[in-house]
């Protein structure tokens, strides 16, 4: 069994991707590891240049998919294919040297982590970027109990065990992040180095953000539901008590004001309620996290 499998989501990462997977063979020439590089329906000559690589490296497994899905679900879609007893997530833009899935995998091991997520000192993404991780960050803090000093990066080390039940997950639009606490709270952080983008540019906007968010939301937690209970209960208690006053013909000049925020109230409910419908009629009629299109792989070889 190999020590360590690397999962690397590709999307229009041609520029960076050969020289990502040649380093990993450099810097981690001591260990026995595999590549899974899972192509998101990207733009540019990636497909070709991963089937490419991996027709000239023995342990890397390329997956081309069909169409882009995002990366939460290329990373499923890797995650599928683990056969090491970890599996390192990392990007394909080469702002996580691959010398540094070392130190996440020496914490794992030395510590007996079941996940041990990477942080970094100064973060080299743009502003944007590190606007939305804080945003995610405080929201995962808050709906999934997690840690507050532990920052939920990208690039970290799952154990096998856990990427076994992480994969059951038939979401349509599935949170890692949240899939990993669902199943395990033994949990670590290391330090590790953070690089400015050397090609490309990255491909974080508001849409990705809002719909991140809104998976977060309505996918891992019944807490909007509960809140939802409680504008409800207010709203009521609100409207017992200015019924009273209006009794009295006190503010009975406020009644359409009244009116409109109760509907108001009323239609968030609804729509909230929704978005929980939504994702489980998409779940009930099956609408796949990914489709292959195409898997390329040699024999494997173990180099023990």
């Amino acid at each position: 069994m190999f020590d360590f499998s690397i999962v690397i989501p590709v999307y229009n990462g041609a520029p960076s991707i050969e020289s990502l997977v040649q380093t990993i063979h450099k810097d981690l020439s001591g260990y026995r590891f595999e590549i899974i590089l899972v192509n998101d329906g990207s733009k540019d000559r990636s497909a070709q240049i991963c089937q490419e690589i991996a027709d000239t490296f023995p342990a890397v497994t390329f997956v081309n998919l069909r169409k882009n899905f995002g990366e939460f679900n290329a990373v499923m879609c890797g995650l599928s294919f683990v056969t090491g007893k970890y599996a390192a997530i990392i990007d394909d833009d080469f702002q996580n040297p691959p010398s540094e899935i070392l130190k996440l995998y020496h914490k794992a091991i030395s510590e007996d982590f079941d996940v041990v997520y990477s942080y970094y000192d100064e973060k080299k993404h743009h502003w944007f970027r590190n606007f939305g991780s804080k945003t995610i960050n405080l929201l995962t803090t808050w709906l999934l109990k997690k840690p507050a000093d532990l920052y939920l990066s990208s690039f970290k080390l799952i154990k096998k065990e856990v990427i076994t039940e992480i994969i059951k997950s038939r979401m349509p639009h599935p949170y890692i992040d949240g899939l990993i606490f669902q199943v395990t709270g033994n949990v670590g952080k290391e330090k590790v180095i953070h690089r400015n983008r050397l090609e490309g540019h990255s491909n974080y906007s508001m849409t990705k953000l809002i719909s991140l968010t809104l998976a977060i939301i309505f996918g891992y937690s019944m807490i909007p539901l509960r809140l939802t209970f409680l504008a409800g209960f207010f709203s009521i208690v609100f409207s017992l008590i200015y019924m009273g006053f209006y009794a009295f013909r006190l503010i009975s000049q406020w009644g359409s004001p009244i009116i409109i925020f109760m509907c108001g109230v009323i239609l968030c409910c609804f729509a909230l309620i929704g978005e929980y419908i939504g994702t489980t009629f998409l779940i009930a009629s099956g609408k796949p996290q990914y489709i292959i299109k195409s898997v390329s792989k040699k024999e494997i070889i173990d180099r023990s």
